[in-house]
């Protein structure tokens, strides 16, 4: 699901162009292999449909984003150089800085099947720390990475995700499969250590970090994707049920389930001077490979 006003930026797209949207520099393309939009504010994609899928596509974005300099709920998020509330002072915006800050587009490497985006961010996030994203889509697939690099001269422990909002007929009619065995933190409960019972169904309010590196399967009882990650030993499930927040309208609260690739405090990152760290996260449809 994706707001009516991106949808018709993309639809009036042939190839590929740069657009504003709700105030934002972004980039757009409607292909062959596809549809993506991505904002460079935070380096965030906002859509991408495959050939084929319905009109909606595989993510969701709210039909209403705050305005800026908050940041876009919905697409996938880059949350640098923390998760959540972990920032190491206790100080700084939910989710670390650079799910707001401006992105500049280094490269668009277009191929036959699909195409690659570099993004860096355009100001200094970090003291030690450079992020990248990686963005690659073609027929089958959609892929994103966070590159740090540490250019400092002390180790450095960090968190982050890839916090993806997918887009789904109903939360409550949704499945997550590969989660089954993993221990899990329920941060509903207080950060309450429990160990998933067979598969995860949705039925209320959900907020866990699953300690788990598997791959995992979204089920929305229309469609199946299949979602791998790297550089990853957090699952995060998050959905607010009906207390959803101000910038997301009650008839569209229960279209997405997050499920994102993540370090959190489970997992922290250490990285030492001269060391890189690769986060990714990878969509697909189950029972596609590319």
């Amino acid at each position: 699901m994706i707001p009516a006003s991106l949808r018709h930026l993309i639809d009036d797209t042939r190839g590929q162009r740069r657009a504003e949207w709700e105030g934002r520099d972004v980039w757009l393309a409607n292909e062959p292999w596809g549809e993506l939009a991505v904002s460079l504010q935070g380096a965030q994609v906002l859509h991408f449909r495959p050939p084929g899928d319905d009109i909606d596509g595989w993510l969701w974005v709210t039909p209403t984003p705050q305005a800026l300099p908050g940041a876009i709920r919905g697409g996938i998020p880059v949350c640098w150089p923390w998760f959540a509330d972990e920032s190491p002072d206790g100080k700084g915006p939910t989710h670390g800085p650079a799910r707001t800050a401006d992105w500049r587009l280094d490269a668009a490497d277009e191929h036959q099947e699909g195409i690659e985006l570099h993004l860096s961010p355009v100001e200094r996030l970090h003291e030690q720390l450079v992020p990248r994203v990686v963005i690659q889509a073609n027929a089958n697939r959609l892929h994103v990475e966070v590159i740090t690099e540490h250019i400092g001269e002390t180790p450095v422990k960090y968190t982050g995700a890839l916090h993806s909002y997918f887009s789904v007929k109903h939360c409550h009619w949704c499945r997550v499969e590969g989660l089954a065995g993993a221990r899990y933190l329920d941060k509903l409960e207080g950060f309450a250590e429990h160990v998933q019972q067979g598969e995860l169904g949705i039925r209320g309010p959900v907020d866990r970090i699953y300690q788990s590196n598997r791959e995992a399967v979204l089920d929305d009882g229309v469609r199946r994707l299949r979602i791998a990650k790297q550089g990853s030993d957090s699952t995060v499930v998050w959905h607010p049920d009906s207390a959803l927040p101000d910038d997301t309208p009650a008839d569209a609260g229960q279209r997405f389930l997050c499920v994102e690739a993540a370090c959190t405090r489970v997992d922290p990152v250490w990285l030492v001077p001269g060391a890189q760290h690769l986060l990714s996260t990878t969509i697909s449809r189950d029972g596609d490979f590319a």
